[in-house]
């Protein structure tokens, strides 16, 4: 009997045997180093490399077993049967690659034992059927227990081996895993052999089809040639494999250090993205680099990003479906050594949202939010020429809407409560109009209503009532109740205007109409109105160059104690003299400027200018000037009566200012402290036109006044009326109770004189009195010398003759 075991030593060449060993050391390197490209690669290439690595490590299986059997010398007749060679090496090939099949496909520790068995079993499979290949002149019988043995060992250092190397790949485990694979391949090797016994046998021969052992020989060194091959074409690609692994990583580090989202693809495939595109996207890294650039923005996109530099606008695709506009920028690069594209990802979000925010201004008022003066014009010009083409007969209303007083608002109360009317009457008038008409605000108090498809001209002047009634209300729930309302003025295509400028021009003309008679009205253009319009807009220019060119003028009216005919003041009144149009009443201007909001400029000239010639009269006597409501609720209005009294020198014990009781109704609690302040100058404080406001007697316990001056229109006829006579017998006694002077206003008669100084009026004014002139005239009264004789018009009934003392008016 002749037993392997103990050939080993005597029977095996153990340089061959040594060699055996260093094919199975390199092959079992050259598969744990490719099953790790294996389990890395993606699923495109994953099956080229479980071939390689399954062909290299089946060929050094079959190799190891067939070169170490070309050692073994028995000292009697061998050969090998061809086919079972054939099929061993298969099996040894195919059942590699599936258990490394089974091993890489998923992670987990199941996987790898199991995959690390099968292959142990593609060693046992391969090297019982390579065995059966050896035909010896003998018999060969078989050690159960140590083939059990060859088995177990065999199976339990593969499945190890795949444990190590899968489960925390790094260069130490690759090692101890290819000494653990080459231990499986030669431990199963050896068992199995010391399990064989020979009994030589002369009666049994070999057959004439089997293959030589130099003839095995050759084909194992061929084997050996291709595992050297693979082996070292697997190190040279484990080599590239780490050198672009630690280029990879380096372009990653540097990639994560941007901003923007980058992209690098190879044609459309994703093969690395950073961490700025994974959080833009919401996708994670490891996911993005499975997918395509058409899973992100679409086919068509992915086909039309080429390295360019150009840029392109598109949406992004993210994990919640949501659409994130980018801009994308591809250039080429050069990437692990092969061209690749690296698309840059820009979020345009904010950007988006500015442009949008750019048209919104552009378009729309900031204020309101209503279409502004270009949206006007581009839709008005759109529906005239829809209006136009149409030609079904409908009307096109265009109403130009303009706040009455606004400007009163901004000086009473600043700017910001103007902006909070201005967006309460945006609210009020859009809520009235209709699907298809617009509002827009065309800029400060201006607004505009277009109103397409009427069936008549009516309906647009229910719409102009509609929006006035809801302004009215609006008005009412205010704090300063009627504090605003607004005027509309209205012109229809075609029947007053076939054209847009127009149009607009009809519709302003009929704006101020409405407002020359009475606000918080609507009228419809008149053709008679263009005259009328042209000339207010002319007056209100000339009126803001009025005082810069010296145009006003002043003239002083007496006020004088009826009882004793002393003369004890002026009041100063305003004359404009136009260059072209001669003397215009102030009935006339001052309702214009005040429209227009000059009425405070020259509210401020008539101060600085009356306290100026009041100074240089020698005789103190008072000058009294009117306040406007504009002047009164400026801020720094006591600060500007101050500076001009130290400017002038004007005491301020001579100086009255005369406030009506509409002014004072706008804002009661700052009217109070305005006139309190002047109060504190010094300043003597007159109600003006009493009986013609509101809450007369309130305002008179409420406000420091010094004087009443009764309302010319309660004189007029005093003597001869029975209920005008009482009411101006109540406010004289009123007066007297309150210890407040009473100043007649508009005594223009002898009999309406008598009256008054028989019901104790101390003080009087009128053209009976003393007509309005220029102070040269009253020369003697404030003891500043007259001009030349010839150089002064003495006025109708001047300051001499004009009162006769009280004795005198009763003797008559």
């Amino acid at each position: 009997m002749l037993t392997v075991y103990n050939c080993i030593v005597h029977e095996h060449d153990l340089r061959l045997v040594a060699l055996a060993a260093l094919i199975c050391g390199i092959s079992s390197f050259s598969a744990v180093n490719l099953l790790r490209h294996v389990q890395q690669s993606t699923s495109r290439n994953r099956y080229a490399w479980l071939l390689i690595a399954a062909t290299a490590t089946g060929f050094g299986i079959w190799a190891t077993h067939f070169i170490a059997m070309i050692a073994f010398t028995p000292g009697i007749p061998n050969a090998y049967n061809a086919e079972l060679s054939v099929l061993s090496l298969a099996a040894s090939v195919i059942l590699t690659a599936v258990g490394m099949w089974i091993a890489t496909m998923r992670g987990g520790i199941d996987h790898y034992l199991v995959g690390g068995a099968v292959l142990g079993a593609g060693i046992a499979v391969m090297h019982y059927t390579g065995m059966a290949a050896f035909e010896v002149q003998g018999r060969i019988v078989w050690n159960e227990l140590l083939v059990a043995l060859s088995l177990v060992a065999g199976i339990t250092l593969a499945a190890l081996s795949l444990f190590v190397v899968l489960r925390r790949p790094s260069t130490l485990t690759t090692i101890a895993a290819a000494i653990l694979l080459t231990l499986a391949i030669c431990a199963l090797h050896f068992i199995a052999m010391a399990a064989v016994s020979i009994y030589p046998d002369s009666s049994i021969e070999i057959s004439q089809f089997t293959i030589a052992p130099l003839s095995q020989a050759f084909a194992a060194a061929a084997a050996s040639l291709v595992i050297l091959v693979l082996s070292a074409a697997a190190l040279r690609i484990d080599l590239r494999f780490r050198r672009h692994r630690v280029e990879a990583e380096r372009m990653h580090g540097l990639a994560n250090a941007a901003v923007e989202g980058l992209i690098v693809c190879d044609g459309s495939r994703i093969v690395s993205a950073n961490d700025s595109i994974a959080a833009l996207s919401g996708i994670a890294a490891g996911t993005l680099n499975t997918m395509t650039l058409g899973d992100l923005f679409g086919e068509r996109v992915a086909s039309s990003i080429a390295g360019n530099g150009q840029a392109l606008e598109t949406e992004l695709r993210s994990q919640d479906g949501a659409r994130i506009p980018v801009e994308l920028i591809a250039r080429s690069i050069d990437y692990c050594g092969k061209p690749h594209d690296v698309v840059a990802v820009r979020d345009i979000r904010e950007r988006k949202k500015a442009e949008q925010e750019i048209l919104r201004l552009a378009h729309f008022d900031p204020l309101t939010g209503l279409a502004n003066r270009r949206s006007f014009t581009g839709r008005l010009e759109a529906e005239i020429a829809a209006a136009d083409s149409s030609g079904k007969g409908g009307q096109l209303a265009l109403m130009l809407l303009d706040l009455d007083r606004f400007k009163e608002v901004n000086d009473l109360f600043g700017h910001a409560a103007g902006d909070a009317v201005l967006q309460r009457v945006a609210q009020c008038a859009s809520g009235m109009l209709r699907q298809g008409q617009m509002l827009a605000r065309l800029g400060g108090d201006e607004f505009a209503i277009i109103a397409p498809n009427l069936p008549d001209p009516q309906a647009a002047g229910r719409i102009a009532e509609a929006v006035l009634s809801k302004l009215r209300q609006e008005s009412q729930l205010s704090p300063g109740g009627e504090l605003v309302s607004a005027s509309i003025g209205i012109a229809l295509f075609p029947l007053d205007a076939d054209e847009q400028a127009a149009l607009v021009s009809h519709a302003d003309t009929a704006l101020y109409r409405a407002k020359a008679e009475g606000k918080d009205t609507y009228r419809y253009f008149e053709a008679s109105m263009g005259a009328e319009a042209r000339d207010r807009r002319a007056m209100e220019h000339d009126l803001r160059q009025a005082v810069a060119r010296g145009e006003f003028r002043l003239v002083y009216q007496p006020q004088k104690e009826i009882s004793s005919g002393k003369m004890i003041g002026f009041e100063a009144l305003i004359r404009w003299h136009h260059p072209e149009r001669g003397n215009i009443p102030p009935s006339v201007f001052i309702p214009v400027a005040e429209d227009s909001g000059g009425i405070a400029q020259i509210g401020e000239w008539v101060l600085a200018t009356a306290c100026e010639e009041a100074a240089r009269w020698k005789n103190p006597l008072t000058i009294a000037v009117n306040v406007s409501a504009v002047q009164l609720h400026n801020p720094n209005f006591s600060r500007k009566v101050h500076e001009i009294l130290l400017r002038t020198g004007l005491a301020p014990g001579r100086l009255e200012l005369e406030v009506t009781e509409t002014a004072l109704i706008k804002d009661m609690p700052r009217a109070l402290a305005t006139l309190r302040q002047v109060k504190a100058l010094g300043i003597r404080v007159a109600m003006d036109d009493f009986g013609t406001g509101y809450s007369s007697l309130s305002n008179l316990r409420a406000f420091p006044f010094d004087k009443i001056k009764i309302d010319g229109s309660f004189i007029k006829s005093v003597d001869r009326n029975g209920q005008i006579a009482a009411i101006v017998r109540a406010v004289l006694g009123l007066g007297r109770g309150l210890g407040l002077p009473v100043l007649a206003e508009g005594v223009e008669t002898l009999d309406e004189l008598r009256f008054l100084d028989a019901e104790d009026c101390e003080i009087g004014q009128g053209y009976y009195l003393g007509r309005p002139g220029p102070i040269e005239t009253f020369s003697e009264l404030t003891g500043v010398p007259a001009p030349a004789a010839n150089d002064r018009v003495q006025p109708r009934g001047s300051s001499i003759l004009m009162l006769q003392p009280a004795a005198a008016l009763r003797a008559n």
